[in-house]
């Protein structure tokens, strides 16, 4: 059960990482499509974003009702069965509102899957968050090097998005029986309205938020930074993104195990370090080959950011880890939000190499806050709480 259990998330993680993948790498064809300029792509992101956010504030008193696993099985085949709904989009009314309901479906996907993985995390009892999203990894690099290829064939944009959400729409559905569901001490006891939760979730939630602003400047700007400022042809610059989600992979599959071995403090400030490093050497190559290995670094320096705040929020609240790993992922995609729309605001008024700049400086921020994270004992390992007791209703 524990085994299907953590196979089917990780595989939710993966295909959802092809689906955007594809969209990431696809984007210059986006652009060259409908005629957009560099405002133009930030508006698409920006509705992707809103649309994205504004579904995940409603998702925190769902999950804590009905837990992870509904949310999962609805949420997570309506994602694909949207990017299908973007690809064929005519018009550029039409690809906003496919894009809306794309986001709002990926939105609710995210927050659920991160959710059902800390379920899985704690029943295992022991670190998991970064190797299920090392599943991501693989289907964003898979999603990408496929992108990748069909530009280098000439396929269109719809060609490209629609193949990755048909081929992805029967998997999210048969993975939906393989999901747990949120133990009874994991779910809110307050019945789903609301209560502030512990301040440590909302610290986690900042520096989550931060993380996305870097990850998504990368993921939505690599492809146009390479095509745009150093001239790389579509295909080449689709490389960027793939390169970036390879060695994100290669970290999140020994990033548990890091987190064990030199503690959650340490981890996460030499992971903050190293991407600002790895974006200063993007940022300042000369040529296409430095940059693609400063994108390569970068992923392995910023790749246990995020599943390390995710598997924290599972543990800040002893009894309510689905509304805070809700909450974090909420505030952490206002950065996902943020992030590309920031770049895309420098870039229209200079260039994208411009955008990138602040990155480097969220970096920095990461690395120093987190050595003064107010963590619980034992936040080095997931080991799942002793069952909380409902309180018995009265009788009558």
């Amino acid at each position: 059960m524990l085994f299907r259990a953590r196979t089917g998330t990780f595989l939710t993680f993966a295909a959802a990482g092809l689906m955007t993948g594809v969209w990431v790498v696809r984007m210059p064809a986006l652009k060259e499509r409908f005629a957009l300029d560099a405002g133009g792509v930030g508006v698409v992101l920006l509705v992707w974003g809103v649309a994205a956010v504004v579904a995940m504030q409603g998702l925190r008193v769902v999950i804590s009702r009905f837990g992870s696993r509904p949310a999962l099985r609805v949420a997570a085949p309506l994602t694909a069965l949207s990017v299908a709904l973007v690809a064929l989009a005519p018009s550029h009314p039409l690809l906003l509102a496919g894009v809306a309901l794309f986001g709002m479906a990926f939105g609710v996907t995210d927050v659920a899957m991160n959710a059902q993985a800390s379920v899985v995390e704690r029943a295992h009892g022991r670190p998991l968050m970064s190797g299920m999203h090392a599943g991501w990894c693989a289907g964003a690099m898979t999603g990408g090097l496929l992108g990748s290829g069909t530009a280098a064939l000439g396929w269109s944009f719809t060609a490209s998005l629609l193949l990755a959400g048909l081929a992805a729409l029967p998997l999210m559905a048969l993975l939906g029986r393989t999901y747990l569901p949120d133990p009874p001490a994991l779910q809110d006891a307050s019945g789903g309205r609301r209560r502030r939760l512990p301040l440590l979730v909302y610290l986690l939630g900042a520096l989550t938020f931060l993380a996305f602003m870097t990850e998504g400047a990368i993921a939505d700007w690599s492809g146009l930074f390479l095509h745009d400022d150093l001239h790389a042809s579509q295909a080449l610059a689709a490389l960027g993104y793939p390169l970036f989600e390879a060695a994100m992979l290669c970290g999140r599959l020994f990033g548990d195990r890091l987190r064990v071995l030199l503690g959650t403090r340490a981890l996460l400030t030499w992971a903050g370090t190293g991407t600002a490093a790895g974006m200063a050497v993007v940022l300042l190559a000369p040529g296409l080959p430095v940059a693609l290995a400063g994108f390569f670094l970068t992923g392995l320096a910023v790749c246990t950011i995020v599943p390390t705040m995710l598997s924290l929020a599972g543990t800040a609240a002893p009894g309510r880890s689905a509304a805070s790993v809700a909450q974090v992922g909420a505030m952490g995609y206002g950065g996902l939000l943020l992030g590309p729309v920031a770049v895309s605001a420098v870039a229209e008024a200079s260039s994208v190499r411009a955008g990138l700049w602040p990155v480097v400086a969220l970096s920095a921020v990461i690395a120093v806050s987190a050595r003064f994270l107010p963590l619980r004992e034992g936040a080095d390992l997931a080991a799942a709480p002793a069952p909380e007791r409902r309180p018995e209703p009265l009788a009558a």
